[in-house]
């Protein structure tokens, strides 16, 4: 498992105000966190600060904490369920830091005091003067194993690198116009940051190629859907063969983004999951963010909790088309959001029910006889068109500049909406409901909503799949593409 942490933008700038002194001095403070837990990453969400009361630290050029200071903050995490973050400063550095040898000593000399009282390891994170952040977790016999990033989520996205452990690329000739736009500095940031795209359908295979050409490196891409004749008129590049060769929809999206990238060694990752089941959502805990081109409520439910839980920002998108009763077009509309702490939740901004997620998770918006009792407003809509679906992909990837690149300072515009019709961008406010469950979890971490179950439609339309694939003639057709 690799490392990393993560916190809010709230808590970056309260720990930044006390440890960054205006007299130049290091500083030191507690802080408490959650742990987060994907499939190969573990995430120390730094979720409140400690700040020392009189007597509990000593500045003197350096700084130390004293052992009732840690006694105090390791009683009230424990209280609390959540481990323990040390922090200090560096104030005339820049970058990810390592530890001098007072500091390890220090960060040591409390690792088993804190995993005692807590049952969680300490956690040591160094703040530098320029705002960049290092981390490592300690383990029971006071080894530290170092974090390959810290991301600060707000309407900035920012991640420090731990250039040893993620070193930064090299831009290539492929990448020249790219790099012209953003520089060199931003674009060695933005390629090493991990995007899941969630939803291989006409919208996510779009955003799902951009980002492999941008330079990324590492692109996921998850759905558990197959290529069907009906999907040809919106999924650019599939085709009649696919879904004779009974084909997923990762599988053609993984094809097509390899063959777009243009970083020197991309990692494509297909998933053939669903991120309503537990292994989906551990998969997704990995990335550091997620693009949401789903429609179903159960999906888009379940990312809406990681977006706040796992301070893993959301970006969601879709569209929306209206018809006359002769059938002929009134309007489309498309709507792109973040999410994250600080913006509002989709049912906060009015894109999801709460109460049809377990109405989908049970099923029944593929059970025939609910659907013809049902209101057909309250039904998802499956319209789309693929002239129109270029729009909410450009809307979804502007925002996702916005978020990581943050052109002239500006980071996300919070929710947009388009309306074809008359050619308007509207701003969208829409303000947090009082008893918003998914806002009031922020950092929560594995002690999240739970939304996640067994996906039955999902493991269906994989079994069903696979039994085409085992089919004598598909095997063989498959076989001989494979050597095309």
């Amino acid at each position: 498992m690799t490392f990393s942490a993560a916190m809010p933008g709230t808590i970056d700038n309260e720990l930044s105000r006390h440890l960054l002194r205006a007299d130049g001095q290091e500083d030191v403070c507690l802080a408490t966190y959650a742990t987060s837990t994907g499939s190969t990453r573990t995430t120390a969400l730094v979720n409140a600060a400690l700040l020392p009361e009189r007597g509990e630290r000593a500045v003197h050029g350096n700084a130390s904490f004293t052992g009732d200071y840690f006694v105090r903050a390791a009683a009230q995490a424990a209280s609390l369920g959540r481990g323990v973050v040390a922090l200090h400063s560096h104030p005339g550095s820049r970058g990810w830091q390592l530890m001098s040898r007072p500091d390890h000593d220090a960060e040591r000399s409390y690792a088993h005091l804190v995993q005692q009282v807590t049952g969680k390891p300490l956690v040591g994170m160094t703040l530098a003067g320029n705002g960049d952040w290092s981390c490592r977790v300690w383990d029971a016999v006071g080894v530290p194993t170092h974090g390959e990033s810290v991301r600060v989520v707000g309407d900035h996205f920012r991640v420090t690198w731990n250039d040893q452990l993620r070193p930064a690329p090299k831009s290539n000739d492929r990448q020249d116009r790219t790099v012209s736009a953003w520089g060199e500095e931003i674009h060695a940031s933005l390629a090493r940051t991990r995007v899941l795209v969630v939803g291989a359908g006409s919208v996510g295979l779009d955003v799902g190629l951009r980002l492999a050409a941008t330079g990324l490196i590492q692109v996921g891409v998850m759905d558990f859907d197959s290529v069907e004749i009906v999907n040809l008129d919106r999924l650019v590049g599939a085709t009649a063969t696919d879904v004779r060769l009974a084909r997923s929809k990762v599988e053609v999206a993984g094809r097509l983004m390899v063959r777009a990238a243009t970083a020197a060694n991309p990692k494509i990752v297909e998933l053939d999951a669903s991120i309503c089941d537990p292994a989906g959502l551990a998969a997704a805990l990995d990335y550091d963010i997620v693009i949401s081109c789903v429609d179903r409520p159960w999906p888009r439910g379940v990312l809406n909790t990681l977006a706040y839980a796992d301070l893993i920002p959301v970006i969601d998108g879709g569209i929306g088309i209206d018809t006359f009763d002769d059938g002929t077009m009134r309007n489309a509309t498309w709507r792109t959001h973040v999410l994250l702490p600080g913006q509002p939740c989709l049912c906060c901004n009015k894109q999801l029910d709460a109460g049809e997620i377990q109405t989908d998770k049970l099923g029944l918006l593929d059970d025939p006889a609910y659907i013809n009792g049902a209101d057909p407003e309250a039904l998802p809509k499956r319209q789309n068109v693929a002239v129109l679906a270029a729009g909410v992909s450009a809307s979804i990837l502007a925002q996702f500049v916005s978020l990581t690149v943050t052109p002239s300072g500006f980071g996300v515009p919070g929710p947009l909406s388009y309306s074809l019709s008359t050619h308007t961008l509207d701003h969208l406010h829409f303000p947090t409901k009082k008893d918003c469950a998914f806002e009031a979890a922020v950092a929560a971490g594995d002690d999240r909503l739970v939304l996640t179950g067994e996906h039955t439609a999902a493991r269906h339309i994989q079994a069903e799949r696979r039994a085409r694939q085992a089919r004598p003639v598909t095997r063989l057709r498959r076989a001989l593409s494979r050597g095309a």
